[in-house]
């Protein structure tokens, strides 16, 4: 899996609005450990952990490992329905959706996903194809692009969505 991953950081900074038709409208976070080992790092450490032995090492457990087909499967699946959920919540549907900023993990995942939810290419942010898959980063450093872009404007209805490992899926909806 290492020519998938790239190196990145990023990071949001939240405060209070003054408007209280913005902000964070609802977040969502959900997690099935009965897929866990398709997609995770069984020893992800360093030799100063006593149960790290050699043996792990040299099978090597610390590196990630993924099940492709089921993480994709399930991905496709899970992303677009967390979205969802933070719209029904809200009382919103997908038409009123701006910005739809996903977990960078795989471009076909992002175009399964926004062809599910009837998104159209200006209703996404991809750009996987500049830094690979950057994890927990990928989030904020597409999030801090669109912005660059002028791709959020105030008051658009923003969709934050990720899928990782251990299986969990997440998303987070915010009115700009």
């Amino acid at each position: 899996v290492a020519v998938l991953f790239g190196d990145g950081a990023g990071a949001v900074v939240l405060r209070p609005s003054p408007d209280k038709d913005r902000g964070i409208l609802s977040t969502h976070l959900h997690a099935d450990g009965d897929y866990a080992e398709e997609l995770c790092v069984e020893a992800p450490t360093t030799l100063e952990r006593p149960w790290l032995t050699k043996q792990m090492i040299d099978e090597g457990r610390i590196y990630p490992s993924m099940n492709g087909r089921q993480v994709f499967k399930h991905a496709s699946v899970k992303f677009p329905d967390v979205i969802l959920e933070s719209l029904e919540q809200n009382g919103l549907s997908i038409k009123g959706l701006d910005m739809l900023i996903p977990h960078q993990a795989n471009y076909r995942i992002t175009q399964m996903v926004a062809k599910k939810l009837g998104l159209s290419k200006d209703q996404y942010m991809s750009n996987i194809h500049k830094y690979g898959n950057t994890t927990a980063a990928s989030i904020p450093i597409a999030l801090h692009e669109a912005l660059e872009e002028n791709r959020i404007k105030k008051n658009d209805l923003v969709s934050l969505a990720a899928f990782g490992s251990g299986f969990t899926w997440a998303s987070a909806l915010i009115r700009w």
